[in-house]
């Protein structure tokens, strides 16, 4: 029987040599021992062999000419040594081993050469638990509260194991990539950015509350989604009529990093439900799209001139739209629906929805449904989200 922490995923193994991205924490190492266990593992966390490679990657070659013609290797945490990239691209190239590349940070890969690969290896980019994979153990106000990445998830203690998880990112995901030379003006930008989570940035007001230059947040903006723990969603310009938002909006990868990046705990306020919620459905969508291929783009809009009317995730395929809005509340409202109607003369429009606490489905009188957050991650696992909703 599987632990809380070893729960079947949606993400496949493509049957090519492909990079696995995703933070710290999110089940990565579990997940390719179980889809590739005759793999040969290397460990780059395992400090005599990091030693031995760093110092010279020919011990890296010499150690694959062992390995059979066609087999697998998982290099894990290979940000570490990106150096090595040359390597497996040969190794690919001659010997035709497959590699499972996997790490928490895209910078470094990046400037180590990932194009160096050239095509000869797919991405593929992990996230927390989804409620599909959860299953019955999925409970909404638990995901929001403590989030769901499965380190949390098999904690007896997750806010305690949260807080140390951001001290673990200050220091060996920023600090040993020298990514940062002022660890207190980044640990200040975090907490303000946390606090920014599910809103349009305004990089002038993360500046002055973090006392950091605006130059300087927007490498630290950077920094926080090349290490894969947030990520910037644009705005969408259709141009219908109105001027539109310029800004992206920044989203965590998981309400309780957020959470501990504050220095929040216990039940969760009033005033952080809805950010939250939001930022679930945003990461909610983004591994749909990872693991399924959901669309095309992914965007919010939002016209200028009517700060009060705004449409959270508008979904394209091809020109075929579908406009989503993340409600936290379980009754009614009629702000629910403002952005969606004023969305509604987009052609290609499909389907509005919004996604709100609510335990049914509901299809109000010009088409908008209404579906609990459960139901919205039921239809993008089984690829029901394209088809057409009931009109009344």
């Amino acid at each position: 029987m599987l632990s809380r922490s070893e729960k079947s995923r949606e993400i496949r193994a493509p049957g090519q040599s492909f990079f696995l991205l995703g933070p710290r924490g999110c089940g990565k190492s579990t997940w390719l021992r179980r889809e590739l266990p005759e793999a040969v593992a290397i460990d780059l966390l395992e400090e005599s062999r990091y030693r031995d490679y760093l110092r010279d990657s020919r011990a890296f070659a010499a150690e694959m000419q062992t390995v059979p013609e066609g087999c697998w290797v998982w290099i894990d945490e290979v940000q570490r040594i990106p150096g090595l990239l040359s390597e497996v691209h040969r190794l690919i190239e001659t010997r035709g081993l497959r590699f499972a590349l996997c790490g928490s940070s895209a910078r470094k890969l990046r400037k180590g050469g990932v194009n160096l690969l050239a095509g000869r290896a797919v991405r593929r980019e992990m996230f927390p638990f989804t409620p599909t994979e959860l299953g019955s153990d999925f409970e909404l106000t638990q995901a929001l509260q403590i989030g769901t990445l499965p380190l949390m998830w098999a904690s007896p203690d997750p806010e305690d194991t949260l807080a140390a998880y951001v001290q673990l990112y200050l220091r060996e995901e920023i600090q040993m990539e020298a990514a940062v030379r002022n660890l207190g003006g980044f640990g200040r930008f975090l907490q303000v950015a946390a606090l920014m989570h599910a809103q349009t940035i305004n990089s002038n007001a993360i500046a002055r509350d973090a006392g950091v230059a605006r130059t300087t947040v927007l490498g630290y903006l950077d920094v926080l989604c090349d290490t894969l723990l947030a990520r910037l969603l644009p705005p969408l310009q259709l141009r219908l009529r109105v001027r539109e938002r310029q800004h992206p909006k920044l989203y965590w990868v998981d309400s309780g990093i957020v959470r501990a990046a504050r220095r929040a705990k216990g039940p969760i306020a009033p005033d952080e439900r809805g950010a939250l919620f939001e930022g679930a459905v945003a990461n909610l969508l983004f591994a749909a799209d990872a693991y399924h291929g959901v669309y095309d783009e992914i965007a919010y809009w939002a016209p200028t001139e009517g700060q009060q009317t705004e449409v959270d995730f508008v979904l394209r395929r091809g020109q075929r739209y579908i406009a989503i809005e993340a409600k936290s509340g379980s009754v009614r409202s009629p702000d629910w629906f403002r952005g969606l109607r004023a969305i509604g003369t987009l052609p290609g429009l499909e389907r509005r929805i919004v996604v709100a606490a609510v335990d049914r489905v509901q299809v109000c009188e010009d088409a908008v449904e209404i579906l609990p957050f459960a139901e919205l991650a039921r239809q993008l696992s089984c690829g029901e989200l394209w088809a057409r909703p009931i009109v009344i």
